[in-house]
């Protein structure tokens, strides 16, 4: 036997080589008879390997053989949650030995969701750009660069002729209806004239107030002549101006962006979500949003917005989301990760993600029964979050889970199958 493990030494991992060491055939099968070999299910009824009401012990590792998990490690692909084998070390010291260490389920709060990437943007629906309505020059800057500004405050003027002309035609305009009222009130014009009149002054009215010129102001300039006429430019909502293009004494033409105004007491996440997610996603559902440059941070908001589109390349679909912002933490182009929630347990059990071994890609959880004694238990997991793995079923709230170098007792339950287990000659 010690040649047999000596030759398979290199092939076992040397973290549980404690476990390993004093694995031999015992003298008498019912060495370990004082323990108690029912293995617990997720419903709480015991179950045991019996044959004609004799339960066969295995004389290797003192565990009923029907449920050795180092002699028959493949039984554990058939496990369903709730249900073990067992794992009999060769001395109560052997865990200690390796550091293995277990406690309790921590109870606590956890949300299932779907991790994505994220880019914060600003708030489309609040972002404006202010751009000179008519060519000309720049007379004056009145906002700079984080300045908050209010609703139709003046933030620079312009001057133009052209400026000049529309005003000046509509003053005419004004002027020419006003005789023709008092013409066709004396009966000197006609009706006709009286009319042209008038559609004359408003299309001359209508050009004056697309440059945001009122009547009131038309009036006033046309008892000023001999002043210029400047243009005000004006922020269509309260918020900050975050990109600034105008300069004093410039040269403007029409459509020119002078300035960029954000309101960003909301911001937006655009959201990269895997297309095999998407079936989960809709518009309503909770986000939350961390960003690496905010340790600690968690904003809150929710998805306005899925594309019916996913990219061909990245095989992602997009995805929007708004947040609070009133703090101004959020800024434009921060990358972020991203949870969509999808279920929330407020007294969920969860275990260091270290805790659940996978073996034949079925999750497994080792249970304390006795210092040398472990249920494999398999178990249904639930969600991941921040170091933390939901259990939803296997488990109770009084086991004793291995949350320690679980690992080495996996591999002292799959010792056959490195080559290591124990000889049956």
């Amino acid at each position: 036997m010690k040649t047999k493990f000596l030759s398979h030494f290199i092939s076992v991992p040397l973290v549980a080589l404690a476990l390993l060491t004093g694995c031999k055939k015992q003298e008498a099968p019912d060495e370990h008879a004082g323990h108690d070999h029912a293995v617990q299910d997720h419903s709480g009824h015991a179950h045991a390997a019996e044959s004609k009401g004799t339960v066969e012990m295995c004389g290797e590792h003192g565990v009923p053989e029907a449920l050795c998990a180092i002699c028959q490690p493949q039984l554990a692909a058939a496990l369903k949650p709730g249900e073990s084998l067992q794992v009999r070390l060769p001395s109560k010291d052997s865990a200690g030995l390796v550091g293995v260490q277990t406690t309790t389920p921590e109870s606590g709060a956890i949300a299932d969701a779907i991790e994505c990437v994220a880019e914060v943007s600003y708030n489309q629906n609040k972002l404006a750009q202010i751009a000179a309505p008519v060519g000309g020059i720049v007379q004056s800057v009145d906002a700079d660069l984080g300045v908050q500004v209010t609703e139709q405050q003046c933030v620079g003027r312009i001057w133009s002729a052209s400026i000049g002309e529309i005003v000046g035609k509509a003053v005419l305009t004004h002027q020419t209806l006003e005789r023709e009222r008092k013409l066709r009130a004396e009966r000197v014009t006609s009706a006709q004239s009286l009319q042209e009149a008038e559609a004359s002054h408003r299309a001359a009215c209508q050009q004056a107030r697309m440059l945001g010129f009122t009547e009131e102001q038309i009036d006033t300039l046309g008892n000023q002549q001999n002043e210029p006429v400047y243009i005000e430019v004006r922020a269509p909502f309260a918020g900050e101006i975050v990109e600034r293009n105008a300069v004093r004494g410039s040269q403007v033409e029409a459509g020119k962006a002078l300035f960029t105004v954000a309101d960003r007491t909301t911001m937006w996440a655009m959201l990269q979500v895997p297309e095999n997610a998407l079936a989960l996603v809709r518009a309503g559902q909770p986000v939350e949003l961390r960003v690496d440059s905010i340790p600690g941070k968690v904003f809150a908001g929710k998805l306005t917005w899925v594309s019916p589109a996913v990219d061909e390349r990245t095989r992602l679909g997009r995805a929007r989301a708004e947040f609070e912002n009133t703090d101004g933490l959020l800024r434009d182009r921060m990358f972020a990760t991203a949870r969509i929630l999808m279920r929330s347990a407020e007294s969920a059990l969860l275990v260091p993600p270290a805790a659940v071994q996978h073996v034949d890609g079925k999750p497994f959880v080792f249970v304390k029964r006795e210092a040398d004694l472990y249920d494999v238990r398999a178990v249904q997991l639930g969600a991941r979050f921040a170091n933390r793995q939901e259990l939803l079923g296997g488990v109770g709230a009084e086991d004793q889970i291995a949350v320690t170098h679980a690992y080495a007792l996996k591999s002292a339950m799959l010792m056959s199958k490195l080559g290591a287990g124990c000889a049956h000659d």
